[in-house]
């Protein structure tokens, strides 16, 4: 980076939406649930007809409380929802329901990893609301249709404080989100499908100052990775127009992906009056000690606890604990496999390696494995046990326990795979590698010890590999001493 960028620190602060995996709407007992025919999924309550009358979904404050504790945040006892007033053609109220000065979640952190290190995130606030429907402007050429089938699906908006410095930031922070509240099962963090959104606001100030910039919206971005490149263009952007001699404008921008640029969507000169008063048709709802109790009591381990115990506990590396905690289904795999074997790295390295190449190559999640967690470690301990190479075991057991679960032994016996570990049967095929290459014998004697690889290799090949690759290695370590 030039000189000109690197005088300048970037300010970020995101605001997430994730939808709420509840069975019914926040306020009635239309379907939450994603997808179905356009506008089938309300009713009078959702449309706010007169004389419709809201009532508190239970379960959505249970998911915001389990967001908030996993996220070390202070619980609010005592909460009442607003009308935030605005117009917009899908918001079916005129209004949207929300939390305004009294957010269901107060400060808190999320830790993330980077390249720079690990470090906590602060956070503002994490509170409840009402989604607003959907608008789809590519059905006709000359109107947009409106869907409501998500008005009133209910979210949570989790806010940050303006204390992220890079788009590498922000990407671990979003990574980092959407593994937890996948772990909470309380939103299933598909961008994609709409149920996690991001917007980003912006600033830049030169290092050492303490007073922040012009803050820009940025919205519409549908994956992580467009966040990280929305935010570095509009790094890029400000501080090309400050350099120039301009000011920043406060506005709202909308990133394209497909061309890697933002336009402007809207000006923020000044403050939305949403004109916020308490929901007149909503009481005021107490959350008791031994509510919030409950909660915590119910939450599972979380990836920061399972990655400090598998680094501490069981000697794995932060990346191997990283990658086996990366989803839920995957670390409670793990979990059953370390349960009947003790190799805490062969495991990690298999479900890692092997059994995840065949996920990917499948398109298949774990939880479609068809191998259980006790026969993938009776394969560990028949490697660990000599009885078979780990790659016999990866390429050929393995693809067979795929196929047709069963008892590795019994497989490998039934494949005439078992290793040989008689020196009596591995000496003459030793021997006769040796012969074959007495130029390279001389050379490994002469110090070319890499050449071991050659003749191990030389002998699998010949025993078809079933030679024990341990004893092959000391009775060549043997044989070439003399």
């Amino acid at each position: 980076m030039s000189d000109i960028y690197s005088k300048y620190e970037t300010v970020i602060g995101l605001e997430v939406h994730a939808q709420l995996l509840t069975e019914s709407k926040l306020f009635c007992s239309d379907s939450a649930a994603f997808g179905g025919a356009p506008n089938t999924h309300i009713s009078a309550i959702t449309m706010g007809h007169p004389g419709t009358l809201p009532r508190m979904n239970r379960k959505a404050a249970e998911y915001a409380i389990k967001l908030g504790l996993a996220c070390h945040c202070d619980i609010e006892k005592d909460n009442y929802f607003a009308r935030k007033n605005y117009f917009y053609p899908d918001l079916p109220k005129g209004y949207q329901i929300s939390q305004h000065t009294a957010p269901i979640c107060k400060n808190g952190y999320l830790t993330i990893s980077t390249d720079a290190g690990t470090r906590t995130v602060k956070l503002n606030r994490i509170h409840l609301e009402e989604d607003a429907g959907k608008l789809l402007h590519d059905q006709d050429p000359q109107y947009s249709y409106v869907d409501l089938n998500r008005a009133g699906v209910p979210l949570v908006e989790i806010v940050s404080e303006p204390d992220l410095h890079s788009g590498d930031e922000a990407y671990a922070y979003l990574t980092e989100m959407r593994r937890l509240v996948r772990y909470l099962e309380v939103c299933d963090g598909n961008m994609e499908e709409g149920s996690m959104r991001c917007d980003a606001n912006i600033s830049v100030r030169l290092k050492g100052s303490t007073t922040l910039g012009t803050k820009v919206e940025v919205k519409n971005m549908n994956s992580i990775r467009s966040v990280k490149k929305a935010i570095e263009v509009e790094v890029k952007r400000q501080i090309d127009i400050i350099e120039s001699g301009g000011t920043i404008i406060q506005e709202t921008r909308s990133f394209d992906a497909a061309t890697g640029s933002s336009f402007s969507m809207r000006s923020k000169e000044e403050a939305n009056d949403y004109r916020y008063f308490p929901e007149p048709d909503l009481a005021p709802f107490h959350l008791s000690d031994e509510f919030i109790a409950q909660i915590k009591a119910s939450l599972p381990a979380l990836p920061e606890e399972l990655i400090e115990r598998y680094t501490m506990q069981y000697g794995l590396t932060e990346y191997d604990a990283r990658v086996i905690c990366d989803d839920k289904a995957t670390a409670a795999y793990f979990e059953e496999v370390i349960k009947a074997t003790s190799h805490y790295k062969a495991a990690s390295n298999w479900v890692s390696g092997p059994v995840k190449s065949w996920l990917n190559e499948q398109g298949k999640d774990i939880s479609q494995f068809p191998v259980s967690p006790a026969l993938l470690a009776a394969l560990i301990e028949l490697v660990d046990a000599g009885k078979v190479s780990f790659s016999i075991a990866s390429s050929r057991i393995l693809p067979a326990m795929i196929a047709e679960p069963g008892d590795p032994l019994g497989i490998a016996t039934r494949l005439n795979l078992l290793q040989d570990n008689n020196a009596d049967n591995i000496t003459p095929i030793i021997d006769e590698v040796l012969a074959k290459y007495p130029d390279k014998v001389a050379a490994f004697k002469g110090g070319k010890k890499g050449l071991m690889s050659l003749f191990v290799g030389e002998v699998m090949k010949l025993s078809k590999g079933k030679a024990d690759p341990r004893l092959t290695n000391e009775l060549l370590a043997e044989r070439l001493k003399s």
